[in-house]
Parts: structure tokens; sequence; C-alpha cells
């Protein structure tokens, strides 16, 4: 961005924070849908661990062991949908950073925020970045995303069924 001549502090220029996002360990995981999709099942599988144990622990769930299976395996759900939905959001930010014809930023404070109007062919550069490297990871999120919302769906429509 130097050879624009960018009043833009180097930390807050979309491309560096792009690529300081793709150096982030946890951030890079979603680039490859089936490492991540592993890595997710590994967190549901021990999430769910926990939530036995802890709805064990119940006496309305003494009666119904069945009944706190499910509700542990489905609602083991929180985590790996949380963590979804910050990689999402994190990524996301950066596609519009990305593709945005503006870019806002604070030269020393909250208090003293500036824009500046990219020149076209930083526009074209970040757009080209934005559509070949950021667009396939919320792609994969946002399908990783729809699997848990189904799952929880399922579990929430297995458990309101009085017969378990």
């Amino acid at each position: 961005m130097n050879q624009f001549n960018c009043p833009v502090p180097k930390d807050q220029q979309p491309t560096n924070e792009f690529i300081e996002l793709s150096k982030s360990k946890i951030f890079t995981w979603p680039k490859s849908k089936k490492a991540f999709s592993f890595i997710l099942l590994k967190f549901w599988i021990g999430t769910f661990f926990i939530f036995v144990v802890i709805s064990s622990g119940s006496v309305y769930f003494e009666t119904s062991t069945l009944r706190y299976i499910l509700l542990s395996f489905f609602s083991s759900l929180s985590l790996p949908f949380l963590f979804s939905i910050r990689l999402y959001l994190g990524w996301n930010h950066i596609f519009k950073r990305l593709t945005s014809e503006k870019v806002e930023y604070e030269e020393s404070g909250w208090y003293d925020g500036q824009i500046w109007i990219k020149p076209i062919k930083l526009r074209e550069k970040e757009s080209l970045i934005a559509s070949l490297e950021v667009k396939p990871i919320l792609k994969n999120l946002i399908q990783i995303l729809s699997i848990i919302i189904i799952f929880a769906l399922i579990g929430i429509l297995l458990f309101q069924n009085n017969n378990l």
C-alpha cells in the first residue's frame, strides 16, 4: 500500500490484516474443510463427554438414560457452533475490509477515525485476494455451520418427542 501513498497505519491495512489472520494457527483451520471438520468433531466428542458427566448428576435423568445421552449429544454441539461462528466473524470482517472501496482507520485512537478511499489498482488487488483466498474459507464455514444447525434442529425435534 505504500506505493499508493496510503495514510492508513500498517496494522490496519486490509492486506496486512489478511496476512496476520492467515498466520494465526486457529484461523487457518477452515482453509481445509476436511481437516477443520475433523477438529470440530474432536471438539464435539470432548464436549459430549463433559456434558454426559454434568447431566448424569441430574435426578431427572436417572429414569431416562437415553434422554440424557441424547440431550448431552446434541447440546454438546454448542462448542463447535460457537467456535465456527467466531472463525466466520473474523474471516467475514477481513472479506468486507478487502472488498470495500473505503478503508476506515484510526490514527491514534478510537476518537479520531478517518476514511481513505482506495485507488482502483489496490481495490482490484484486494478484491482478487478476497475472492481467491477468503471466499472459499467463508464458504467452508457456512457449510459446516449449516451442518451443525441441522444436527441441532434434529436434536431439538428428537428431544421434544415424549416417547424417549
